[in-house]
């Protein structure tokens, strides 16, 4: 955890006020916790601390890139992600992070170290599921899509007289029926 050390932010020293802080996030970072769902990143994210009297509020927005794996073709892709994240940081008796929106530290703490809210928003931010723009568009042709297309299932196969298979037209009476 030594590379997350450049995410402690000592605000004592700090004056009232606005304070930015900027993050460069690379790879590296979630290799630090472990995450290996992307296989590249690049992305620019912004802090802005506001530091009062009795307490911080702490606003992070994030832009730039992950690269993922398609969930239909398994193609490598830049998925381009933006986020925003505000946080209240109060000073209490003992740690206390259950809502998600404030946090309370000790009162003798001196920093804080934001690795862990920037982690998130970004994971968050990435879709759920993840398609390839080329899939979107038409533009990309592997050899998984012209598998996909072949095993896809065929429209609803007709009798040589026009008639469908009665024991489907059963099956479909119990869904308009209630």
């Amino acid at each position: 955890m030594k590379k997350l050390k450049d995410f402690d932010i000592p605000f004592v020293g700090l004056k009232q006020g606005k304070h930015q802080f900027d993050f460069d996030i690379k790879k590296a970072f979630f290799d630090a916790f472990e995450y290996d769902d992307f296989n590249d990143a690049d992305v620019k994210v912004s802090m802005e601390l506001d530091k009062k009297s009795s307490l911080l509020e702490l606003t992070f927005k994030a832009q730039g890139y992950v690269n993922v794996n398609c969930d239909v073709c398994n193609e490598q892709y830049d998925q381009e992600i933006k986020g925003k994240l505000h946080l209240v940081v109060k000073f209490g008796d003992q740690y206390n992070d259950e809502n998600e929106e404030i946090l309370i530290i000790p009162h003798g703490e001196h920093q804080i170290n934001v690795a862990q809210f920037i982690y998130e928003m970004i994971v968050l931010s990435v879709p759920l599921k993840r398609v390839h723009p080329g899939i979107k568009d038409g533009t990309l042709s592997t050899e998984i899509l012209d598998k996909l297309e072949e095993f896809q299932p065929k429209e609803e196969i007709e009798h040589k007289d026009g008639e469908t298979d009665p024991r489907w037209d059963q099956l479909k009476k119990l869904l308009t029926d209630k």
